[in-house]
């Protein structure tokens, strides 16, 4: 690695991962208020209506940040500082005509797809959503370019106030438009309530914006110093739209699959339970909480795997170029370690802390308390195959194994389906159908993908270490973490005050268990966000 912090793996991962874990705790404290502002139904149409707009923006830009942060490092990699940002140009020309089509489709789409979803009023967010998908599409290739330059510092900074302005316009907005709706139309309250919700996500997106357009007029001197150091041709713009392409296509259809299975899910559900007889509102509160209650729990832990991945490309990529293939292993290993250490303990927590986790985070929805806490006790084990998914995925996309993960994807998709389907429509079990979908979904997808990396890689799982002492420290951590929140409850009375003592306590138990058998050593604490840098 080189000498330069700025561009180690360690450095980069950290601050993706702390600008993550920052952006999602601003998330979940917006999402209390508006949880409890929107109400079940309400929050049953604002998660389906990302649904939506998740697909549309992973059409448009959520391939940007990772296509052009692998071809950028691997042009920067070889001093090809020109073609580098003839590439950027090229990718931008793209987002724009990606975005205005998604923006376009969404918006005049919005009333036919309420219908085709069942879901009455969904048309109002979608339709404040549709001009999000052309500001993210330009946003996203911005903060690929940062990152092709290893530089994660302005992609960081923009989430994290991209989330702020978002959290702060979301309440307000939907605290406004329901109090507007009650006055004139309070059968439509959930419907503006959701729009409301959805005009954060805009204001946010559009700041973070205009914050990366000052810093490219900033810094336009060093990017003509940059490109002055290159005496090589440019590239032909046809090839380099050829390799953008052959970039993008793979990560769309790799990520589409994600974010199709959540929408097919919501199609699924709503169509099915509504064809056996179930009330539409009913349905639709169903959904508010699987999407708003169970899958903010599940997504927290996960949101650090996804900037490990994000951040660990460019470096995975430098190092795949120059055929450094023992350096390629070497931060596979890091990254995969890191994310376990994280997510086991996050999956067992949850399931044990469900009943207080939900109660403290989500008070003005008691209605369906109990359906809450079993979804997150049986469906908290998807955080681990979230994140293993998550960056085995990243890995093979970074050593040109574009199409493996597709493959593996759309197996586990067509399965997925199949399953949901049936339990949805033939059983009693309702919305946790859905859990075990979102449970078997991520199993199989790490599962063909560790085989993959293993075959492909030559790379060796160190399962000892990432999986089995993690999970053993993690279940007795659980114990602990139930004995003592059970204990202090009975003390002072108090859910909140219990479940921040069994954390601590859960805390501490799990960390000294990993340093007593030898996973948590100083090389692995060196590389952890926050603390690493005391152990350098």
């Amino acid at each position: 690695m080189s000498d330069k912090l700025k561009k180690s793996l360690v450095i980069q991962g950290s601050i993706l991962a702390i600008a993550g874990l920052v952006s999602k705790i601003i998330g979940f404290l917006y999402r209390i208020p508006m949880a409890n502002i929107m109400g079940n139904t309400g929050n049953g149409i604002y998660s389906v209506s990302f649904g939506i707009y998740n697909i549309a923006l992973t059409l448009s830009s959520y391939s940007m940040p990772l296509a052009v942060s692998k071809l950028m490092s691997a042009r920067l990699a070889k001093k090809e500082y020109k073609n580098a940002h003839r590439l950027f140009r090229d990718a931008l020309i793209f987002a724009i005509i990606a975005g205005t089509i998604a923006c376009l489709v969404l918006f005049f789409g919005a009333e036919f797809l309420a219908k085709m979803y069942c879901k009455e009023g969904l048309e109002r967010p979608l339709r404040i959503l549709a001009p999000t998908t052309f500001v993210v599409a330009i946003l996203g290739t911005c903060r690929g370019y940062y990152q092709g330059h290893r530089n994660m510092v302005p992609t960081a900074i923009s989430q994290v106030i991209e989330q702020i302005v978002n959290a702060i316009v979301s309440v307000v907005a939907a605290s406004s438009f329901v109090r507007a709706a009650l006055s004139e139309q309070p059968d439509l309250s959930a419907s503006y309530g959701a729009m409301g919700g959805t005009l954060g996500t805009f204001a946010g997106a559009g700041i973070a914006l205009v914050m990366f357009l000052i810093l490219f007029f900033l810094q336009r001197k060093n990017r003509q110093e940059e490109m002055l150091q290159d005496d090589l041709a440019s590239e032909d713009h046809k090839l380099l739209y050829k390799a953008l392409f052959l970039t993008i296509i793979p990560v769309i259809l790799s990520q589409s699959i994600y974010q199709l299975g959540y929408t097919l899910d919501d199609f699924m559900f709503g169509n099915l339970m509504t064809l056996k007889g179930l009330e539409e509102n009913v349905v639709t509160d169903l959904q508010g909480i699987f999407n708003t209650q169970y899958n903010q729990m599940i997504n927290l832990p996960a949101a650090i795997a996804t900037a490990m991945a994000s951040a660990s490309i460019p470096s995975i990529v430098a190092s795949f170029t120059r055929k450094e293939m023992e350096g390629v292993k070497q931060k596979i290993d890091v990254v995969l370690k890191i994310n376990m250490l994280i997510a086991i303990p996050s999956a067992i927590g949850l399931a044990v802390l469900a009943d207080p986790i939900m109660s403290v985070l989500f008070p003005g929805l008691e209605a369906y308390h109990s359906t809450a806490v079993r979804l997150l006790q049986t469906g908290s084990s998807a955080v681990i195959f979230y994140t293993l998914s998550t960056m085995t995925t990243s890995v093979l996309q970074g050593c040109d194994r574009m199409r493996i993960p597709v493959i593996h994807s759309g197996i586990s998709l067509a399965i997925h389906v199949a399953v949901v389907a049936v339990l949805v429509y033939y059983t009693d079990l309702s919305v946790y159908a859905l859990i075990i979908g979102n449970v078997t979904f991520p199993l199989i997808v790490c599962l063909l993908n560790c085989r993959s990396v293993s075959k492909l890689l030559g790379y060796r799982f160190d399962w000892n270490n990432i999986l089995m002492k993690p999970m053993l420290a993690a279940l007795i951590m659980g114990a602990a973490a139930y004995g003592t929140y059970i204990l202090v409850l009975i003390l002072v009375k108090s859910k909140l005050i219990a479940m921040i003592g069994s954390i601590l306590v859960a805390l501490v138990i799990y960390l000294v268990l990993l340093y007593l058998w030898k996973v948590l050593t100083k090389e692995v604490l060196s590389r952890f966000p926050l603390v690493g840098k005391r152990f350098r």
